[in-house]
């Protein structure tokens, strides 16, 4: 069952070098006292925080930093790029008019990351 996501929640990035905590602004309402997020929560340095180093050799900084390194990989902070909203949202809640955030949607990077939701910072609320 999905769950609904919430200020808090914790995602990871699959070439970040630790998890994050998504933060929402209580704009859309709050279930449990935790402001909810929709799919339009995807801000980065806003919504979606840095996920220790990034290891995406997409990414110009890692890139550089590697070449600079005479090929030998050469992970660097992560900066998060997500131009596009989460995919996919709840089909059946709406949050602030669009699509709830749930434990299944992923968002990208546009450094090739895909940024999941690993604890939706809800316990024992499910949405469809």
């Amino acid at each position: 069952m999905a769950q609904q996501v919430v200020s808090g929640a914790v995602t990871q990035c699959s070439f970040g070098s630790a998890p994050s905590s998504l933060s929402v602004l209580p704009i859309h309402g709050v279930l449990s006292k935790s402001p909810c997020a929709n799919i339009m929560d995807n801000v980065p340095m806003l919504n979606i925080m840095p996920f220790g180093n990034c290891t995406s050799i997409l990414n110009p900084v890692v890139a550089s930093a590697t070449a600079a390194a005479q090929g030998v990989l050469t992970p660097m902070p992560c900066v998060p790029v997500t131009p596009a909203p989460w995919a996919t949202g709840s089909a059946n809640v709406n949050i602030g008019g669009l699509p709830a955030l749930n434990n299944g949607s992923k968002c990208l990077c546009s450094w090739g990351g895909e940024i999941s939701v690993t604890n939706a910072g809800q316990v024992g609320v499910n949405i469809s």
